[in-house]
């Protein structure tokens, strides 16, 4: 009975003890049992052992380019650093980068400027109704992209916020490998700090045009407000947005002339013939022709083509690239009558008879027994695949020759209109057209530049950008009754800027 009554109050005291039953405890023993003695539950904590581990302690975290921050080892892991225990940013030296170091991370913004790109080409082709998603996986491509029924674009969907990030990536990356070589140990030259930094402004530069195309009056962020505690306050108008970049492009070309023979890295194939700071700073003239097109300064812009790689009678797919392999496919490689990217209707009737873009870059889907063509999705019909990317391992550009020719045509616009005819007939003979014979008034001519880059450059991002810098983007087809043709990517939520 003793036993009994003990494992019976043992266990009514350890669910006491869980549950905090006061009245369990007051259950009478029974007759002949001595009432046992527990132990008085009611003692403070005083005597009871500390558990709670003591806080990891701080240090100083270094990243590669020598940037500080005090934090937790953690965090320093994640942010790729080396983290110094118990030591102060105020007091603590981070040692300098390796030469080699600094290579890597040149090498590691390729990959990193190459980085959803493709999402961008993508976005900005179908906005522009180079072509539609028709695949089905995410319904936000024939509805939102499209202003389905008036849709407006979500500020915090991953249709405005994806490249938006990718692209400050690109520019805080970039930023990195430029403080790296200044603090370089041992020291670089003077001359392999201004090729590098005139090699990462100019990345900086690209991206924030990549940034304006999507945000048009929404305006950029400039790289100097990054790592502002507000970067949200610093966003430049389209216009200001479009000057600064061309003087981040003027100011890295400065760089370059001054970076000596070569760089102190390598760069991948696609950049083949533009690895030196004298050939990059070509790329670098050609991007700012493309700007200042943009801007409408004509006169800018043909001095831009002069320094670049520039070539009337040269191929039309001479230019810097971004380079995938086995490893690293491209993504806009797409599988014949799989991946339903489909070509707008428009592109293919309004092309001349002959025109030898369409037929390259585009292919007839082919029916089967399981495969019914045309394509039909959401109201949208289209009987052609893209065929812009032929293999898995093939290049994107960046810019071309092509690109520059009709740069330089619309450059010639109003000032020789010979130059600009010889320079559209280039590329449309290049095409398996004749020459232009249609009026050589400067709004027919500019119509015909236009077009000349909507067949050349399908599916490369220009149309919606070309035909709203023109004031043309009106020709936009809305596709389905209540569509609406976006004029801009609206400016992302402060999760998004925050986190740049």
């Amino acid at each position: 009975m003793v036993r009994t009554t003990v494992t019976i109050a043992l266990l009514l005291f350890a669910s006491c003890l869980g549950l905090m039953c006061d009245e369990a405890m007051d259950m009478p023993m029974m007759d002949g049992d001595a009432p046992m003695e527990l132990p008085d539950a009611s003692n403070d904590n005083s005597e009871m052992p500390d558990e709670t581990p003591p806080p990891p302690p701080s240090g100083a975290c270094c990243l590669i380019d020598t940037t500080c921050f005090d934090t937790l080892a953690a965090e320093c892991n994640t942010l790729g650093g080396s983290f110094n225990v118990n030591e102060s940013c105020d007091s603590f030296s981070c040692p300098g980068p390796s030469p080699e170091e600094v290579r890597q991370l040149a090498h590691e913004l390729e990959a990193v400027i190459r980085a959803d790109f493709d999402f961008y080409l993508r976005v900005v082709s179908i906005v522009g109704r180079d072509y539609w998603d028709l695949n089905g996986d995410e319904p936000a491509w024939t509805n939102e992209l499209l202003g389905r029924g008036g849709a407006t674009l979500d500020p915090n969907g991953f249709l405005t916020t994806k490249s938006f990030a990718a692209r400050y990536r690109t520019i805080r990356h970039a930023a990195m490998l430029m403080r790296a070589a200044e603090n370089a140990d041992p020291a670089l030259t003077d001359e392999q700090v201004r090729s590098t930094a005139g090699f990462a402004k100019t990345l900086q530069a690209y991206s924030l045009l990549l940034v304006l195309n999507c945000q048009f009056s929404n305006g950029i962020i400039p790289e100097t407000a990054i790592d502002e505690s507000n970067p949200g306050d610093h966003f430049l108008s389209y216009t200001d947005g479009l000057q600064h970049i061309a003087d981040l492009l003027d100011e890295s070309a400065t760089l370059l002339t001054n970076g000596g023979t070569s760089f102190i890295f390598d760069l991948s194939h696609g950049f083949a013939g533009f690895d030196r700071p004298s050939t990059f700073r070509q790329v670098n003239r050609a991007l700012s022709a493309r700007v200042r097109i943009y801007q409408g300064d004509k006169a800018g812009s043909i001095s831009g083509i002069a320094g670049s790689f520039f070539n009337i009678n040269g191929s039309m797919q001479t230019g810097p690239a971004h380079s995938y392999s086995i490893e690293t496919r491209n993504p806009l490689y797409n599988r014949p009558d799989v991946d339903l990217f489909t070509v707008h209707p428009a592109y293919i009737a309004d092309a001349n008879a002959g025109d030898l873009r369409v037929s390259k870059k585009t292919r007839a889907y082919v029916p089967t027994m399981d495969f019914f063509v045309p394509i039909s999705f959401e109201g949208l019909v289209g009987g052609f695949q893209v065929n812009t990317t032929t293999s898995s391992t093939a290049s994107i550009p960046i810019i071309r020759n092509e690109e520059l020719i009709l740069i330089y045509a619309e450059a010639q616009i109003g000032s020789d209109v010979n130059e600009s005819l010889a320079a559209i007939n280039r590329v449309r003979n290049s095409a398996g057209l004749g020459n232009y014979l249609g009026a050589t008034d400067d709004a027919s001519m500019l119509n015909e530049v236009i077009k000349q880059r909507r067949y050349s450059f399908f599916g490369e991002g220009h149309r919606w950008v070309d035909l709203r810098r023109t004031g043309k983007i009106g020709q936009i087809p809305a596709d389905r009754v209540g569509d609406v043709v976006h004029m801009e990517f609206p400016r992302p939520g402060s999760a998004t800027i925050n986190g740049i």
